[in-house]
């Protein structure tokens, strides 16, 4: 399918931006938040357009049934809007169409709202998450969460199994351990290693889907959901905006863009994927994508070098530490979730076993480029070629 000259966003690894066309002459605002919670926060009238900075299996669930008795306004009457709010460690955007900024402010703030919500359920910075409170059970004890949790949590086992591991959420030991190693510019030492990889692994976490409860089976266990997470907040964030009658959106948590129905008139959003290592406003590819998740995965910003070696800030479960080849993958699925726990994945297998993998899932494609010896090369997977054009 072939877009437009110019891209609506451009999807690359954690730091680069979302870019907007400042040509188009529609209302834009942005709804801002200071504090972690701000349910009633006021939003901005009518700002121009602006550059976002952001990071960047089953379908998304159909709409509520309230959703389905709305009548859809007309195409002509739609006007586009962007919105902002701090979140999960990043920026989130939201733009949407909608007829009038009342509706388009109600939608976003519940939007938002229901981030700050999963926020609370899947941080591994909070204390006091859901997430960190499960961890601190005993284990070998049943737990029951949250639908969400369970949900995600679901989710992040099939990919392990999948992949043989290489996606894992029982990595928090080595991640805690990378941090404070990036922090200082020094490895951990092979004990730590050691020690941290009693407590690391997928078959390790027990979920009971019948009584919606996780049993940690080892001691010291620290889950990370920050592999799946953002993608589920978007996805979520993106269904609550259905809900309300908001279908043409397109939701982007730190990579991980939600996207809904396409703009009025047009056959889908414009999402540009960044170069490897070229400036944050330049586009390798376009594609025009709707009602589809988007993610991209790489070290171009977060990486560090220690003794002369560039390690990725993407952790290896089988190794405890960061990924030493110099690699980015997008992936293109039916919805958030599904991508943002596959860049993750692709980049740790590797480009043959990583392809396997999307090949084998349905409604799933990417595009691989890695670097060695200073050359740059691509990988598409077979759905992909129908998707992507150069820019």
């Amino acid at each position: 399918m072939r877009g437009s000259a110019w891209s609506d966003f451009t999807a690359g690894p954690p730091g680069r931006p979302f870019l907007f066309p400042a040509a188009m002459a529609v209302p834009v605002t942005r709804f801002r938040a200071g504090a972690k919670r701000r349910p009633n926060a006021s939003c901005s009238a009518s700002l121009p357009v602006s550059l976002f900075r952001s990071r960047l299996f089953p379908f998304v669930a159909a709409l509520l049934l309230l959703s389905a008795c709305r009548s859809a306004p007309p195409e002509n009457s739609l006007h586009r809007f962007g919105f902002s709010h701090p979140a999960m460690g990043t920026l989130i955007t939201i733009t949407l169409y909608a007829p009038n900024p009342v509706a388009a402010k109600a939608a976003a703030a519940a939007a938002f709202q229901r981030i700050d919500a999963l926020e609370d359920i899947m941080s591994d910075y909070q204390a006091d998450s859901e997430l960190m409170r499960l961890c601190d059970q005993p284990y070998g004890t049943p737990v029951p969460v949250s639908p969400d949790l369970f949900a995600v949590l679901q989710r992040a086992q099939r990919v392990s199994e999948l992949s043989d591991g290489a996606f894992d959420v029982t990595v928090g030991p080595y991640i805690r351990l990378w941090r404070f190693a990036r922090k200082r510019k020094v490895l951990p030492a092979p004990a730590e290693i050691a020690a941290a990889r009693v407590a690391v692994g997928w078959r390790k976490l027990r979920l009971d889907p019948r009584a919606r409860t996780v049993t940690l089976l080892v001691p010291n266990m620290r889950l990370d959901v920050g592999g799946i997470g953002k993608g589920y907040a978007a996805d979520q964030a993106l269904r609550v905006l259905k809900v309300r009658g908001i279908s043409r959106a397109l939701v982007a948590a730190s990579g991980d863009i939600a996207i809904g129905n396409p703009p009025p008139g047009k056959p889908g959003w414009n999402v540009g994927i960044a170069h490897f290592d070229g400036g944050t406003n330049n586009a390798a590819r376009t594609l025009l994508l709707h009602n589809a998740g988007i993610s991209t995965s790489g070290d171009t910003e977060q990486f560090i070098e220690i003794n002369g070696v560039h390690y990725s800030h993407i952790v290896n479960p089988a190794t405890g530490l960061g990924l030493t080849q110099r690699i980015q993958a997008t992936i293109i699925g039916p919805d958030a979730t599904t991508t943002d726990s596959l860049d993750t994945t692709v980049s740790l297998l590797g480009v043959q076993r990583g392809l396997a993998l999307v090949d084998a899932l349905p409604h799933t494609a990417a595009l691989i480029v890695i670097k060695e010896d200073g050359q740059t090369r691509s990988f598409a997977s077979r759905r992909f070629a129908g998707l992507a054009e150069s820019h």
